[in-house]
């Protein structure tokens, strides 16, 4: 089992979750933060800390959030690790609420597997 950022984060990012994980795997991209499932220990320390309910145990995602373990696993490849609250996104506010983000992903990742 590992947690998973789902749609919620992306263009939000507020990043209160990734301070308190003890292992850092958390990955930043432009507009979305994911967790390195290899690295995750499942300690669940991010879930509260997320004001938006993005992160999720894997088994606990809906048939239409289960393309966000493959882009957990692949971006976290690609985006540098982070381990420490970064700048949020001036327009984040904005974006709480808004349901189907994953075609912003600025093309990294905007098909599903």
């Amino acid at each position: 089992m590992a947690y998973v950022v789902t749609d919620s984060c992306i263009k939000c990012k507020y990043q209160d979750c990734v301070s308190t994980c003890p292992v850092e795997c958390f990955h930043e991209g432009p507009e979305y933060v994911v967790i390195d499932p290899g690295e995750c220990v499942d300690c669940d320390m991010c879930v509260d800390y997320c004001p938006v309910n993005a992160i999720k145990k894997d088994e606990d995602l809906t048939p239409d959030e289960m393309v966000f373990l493959s882009i957990n696993k692949e971006l976290s490849r690609i985006w540098p690790v982070i381990s420490s609250k970064g700048t949020v996104p001036s327009d984040a506010d904005e974006w709480v609420g808004v349901q189907n983000k994953i075609k912003y992903l600025e093309g990294v990742y905007t098909s599903k597997p």
